[in-house]
């Protein structure tokens, strides 16, 4: 690893001891938070797995119950009681705190789930099909949420990673292999004065 370009002084010398040690326990700090991320990550990641698996199983049963009606109502009387259906619902951004960090997910708010039997000469089957698209829906905008804050979280361990290498594999070596270098050189300094100083006081006695 190739030194820094400084004047070997004392004065240098001190200044990037005081760099290395920072660097040192700047790289310890980040190592501790990259682990701490990676395990928040791993923990997300796995909630994800298990919202999976609930929306595998919620579309398993809404889509044959959705294809059930269509062929049991008729698809025109289906579209015609879709069309008499209004409902609304907001998307806006939540501050989440993960490991120290904020993040921002979303958060959507669903609309109250309504009943539509008989309306529009619907039926019972109506309203359990709704139920379970309501409940697909929900899970769906957990993920989205949930989803939000593991990508964000994948691009902080990612930049943390980052830096930690920048100090364990340049900046650390570097400024290490500085220090040892000036020190060396102020060290043949303190022999060479040392040999003058002899080399003068034996003259003088002479």
């Amino acid at each position: 690893m190739a030194k820094l370009n400084v004047a070997p002084t004392k004065s240098n010398l001190l200044a990037i001891k005081e760099q290395l040690a920072i660097s040192t326990e700047g790289y310890d700090l980040l190592e501790q938070k990259r682990e701490i991320l990676v395990m928040e990550l791993m923990r997300i990641v796995e909630k994800v797995k298990k919202l999976e698996e609930e929306i595998d199983g919620c579309v398993a049963k809404a889509y044959p119950a959705l294809m059930e009606m269509l062929m049991e109502t008729g698809g025109e009387k289906v579209e015609r009681i879709a069309r008499g259906i209004d409902y609304d619902f907001s998307i806006t951004g939540k501050p989440v705190s993960v490991a120290g960090m904020s993040f921002t997910s979303l958060d959507v708010v669903l609309p109250k789930r309504q009943l539509f039997t008989s309306f529009l000469d619907s039926s019972p089957q109506t309203d359990q099909v709704m139920t379970q698209f309501f409940e697909l829906l929900s899970l769906l905008t957990k993920m989205a949420g949930i989803r939000t804050i593991a990508w964000r979280l994948a691009l902080e361990v990612k930049k943390t990673q980052r830096r930690v290498n920048a100090l364990d594999k340049m900046v650390i070596p570097q400024d290490t292999e500085t220090v040892k270098y000036i020190e060396s050189v102020l060290e043949e300094r303190e022999r060479d004065n040392v040999f003058v100083m002899k080399s003068l006081k034996k003259r003088q006695g002479n």
